[in-house]
């Protein structure tokens, strides 16, 4: 029976089994390379095709990583158009509507609303309405608690041309534009010592 000759590293001085454990496995390696080439395949494989497989691996783990995110980013580009479409098409399918109501038989009102839709600011536009036709102009809510700009005066037509001309700078010169005059409820004459009516 024939033992077999243990070779001692001269690195770390453990067999040649034990060298992982010693803490200076590379400076091992490179001594068994030197003096004992027949036995570094035998006992550390080829590390070559080792490291060379796991580059490759890495860099597919790294194609793949950059396909999904360009496929991620395709798919945040496509919802953005579907988003800015879905939003113009609101904005296009949105009216303005100019009120016109009467205050008594010589004053009235204008009320404009559904302009939030197309990101004015309200105030600033009430402002330029002030300056621009020398009248009193403020921001309320309406009934359906949205802004609305009221003006004092008969200026629906010029408030409607203006307006017109703003949407055209905003790219939205197929925008409706709607005027509704409204007037104000007359209230039952009654004369003095008279009996109501019966219903």
């Amino acid at each position: 029976m024939s033992l077999r000759s243990i070779v001692y590293c001269k690195v770390c001085s453990y067999p040649l089994d034990y060298c992982e454990f010693s803490g200076k496995l590379k400076r091992c390696k490179v001594w068994v390379t030197e003096n004992h080439p027949e036995l570094y395949s035998q006992y550390y494989g080829d590390t070559e095709t080792e490291e060379a497989t796991n580059k490759l691996a890495a860099s597919s783990i790294g194609d793949e990583r950059e396909e999904k995110l360009e496929k991620d980013l395709k798919r945040l580009q496509s919802k953005q158009e579907n988003r800015e479409q879905r939003e113009l098409a609101k904005k296009l399918s949105s009216k303005v509507i100019i009120k016109r109501e009467a205050r008594t038989k010589r004053k009235c009102m204008i009320a404009i609303s559904g302009l939030e839709v197309f990101e004015i600011d309200m105030k600033k536009l009430a402002k330029t309405f002030a300056s621009k036709f020398a009248t009193g102009c403020s921001v309320s809510k309406n009934a359906e608690k949205k802004e609305e700009i009221v003006i004092q005066g008969d200026l629906a037509d010029e408030a409607e041309a203006y307006i017109h001309k703003l949407l055209e700078e905003k790219g939205m010169k197929d925008v409706k534009v709607e005027k509704i005059e409204t007037k104000k409820k007359k209230k039952p004459i009654t004369t003095p010592g008279a009996a109501p009516a019966e219903e």
